[in-house]
């Protein structure tokens, strides 16, 4: 009897929803073997925020809205390649076969995390008009030149109205902190990959090296290489399958 096909999960970073994935999206009936699924972190887009934000809260509230009796791959960027890790420890009870790490900010300065912090404990910022909160957003995610303002992303990525438009984020969601890269990578009880494009500045392709040495870099990308160029992320899919196939 033959096994179901693996669930795949997509996680997007902090600050984003599950609409910057429409690109790939559209590339999965024809490359992906299984079914997907795209959810918003806890604290962002339409997902209830959470009381205290960590990495093991916000994958714990993921696991709940995932099957326990099937395999699951998950390609996470950013904040949500951090959690696609956290899931790949079994902890949580998903049957994670293979997980991918996009673009995941592995070094982080006292100033960095002071910063963080400091943003966690603002209150939230409102906006006279939809346009005003739609350009914050981008900065935030950064996503300014890559996602218009009038796409599913923009839309998701603000609420309100009547001169009272804000972020649909949940500014707590600042203080998850540094993931510990080698304690995630050294409980993971699924296949890992780690990826990032040639030109991220907040994951340099160096930072990886200490941690594993069969990383994958993406020629000519920045950042948010799944929005960028959705058609790269192919590669990564593809040895996510044979992974799980192991």
């Amino acid at each position: 009897m033959r096994s179901a096909p693996p669930l795949l999960l997509l996680l997007h970073g902090l600050g984003g929803n599950r609409h910057v994935w429409q690109g790939l999206g559209e590339l999965l009936p024809q490359r992906w073997p299984g079914d997907w699924l795209a959810p918003d972190l806890p604290g962002h887009g339409a997902a209830a925020p959470l009381p205290r934000y960590s990495f093991g809260a916000m994958a714990a509230a993921l696991a709940e809205r995932l099957p326990r009796d099937r395999p699951v791959a998950v390609l996470g960027h950013s904040l949500g390649g951090a959690l696609a890790l956290t899931l790949a420890s079994g902890w949580f009870g998903v049957r994670v076969m293979a997980a991918c790490g996009l673009g995941i900010k592995v070094r982080w300065s006292a100033a960095e995390l002071a910063k963080a912090g400091e943003l966690a404990a603002a209150p939230a910022r409102s906006f006279g008009t939809r346009e005003e909160a739609v350009r914050r957003w981008l900065r935030v995610s950064g996503l300014t030149d890559l996602v218009a303002a009038g796409s599913p992303a923009a839309r998701a990525g603000v609420t309100g109205g009547d001169g009272a438009w804000r972020l649909a984020l949940d500014q707590g969601a600042f203080g998850v902190g540094a993931p510990d890269m080698p304690g995630l990578l050294g409980a993971a009880r699924a296949d890992v990959v780690l990826a990032a494009g040639e030109h991220d500045p907040m994951c340099p392709v160096e930072h990886l090296w200490d941690l594993r040495a069969d990383h994958v870099v993406l020629p000519g990308l920045g950042h948010n290489a799944h929005v960028e160029d959705p058609a790269a992320l192919l590669p990564v899919l593809d040895r996510l399958v044979s992974e799980e196939r192991g």
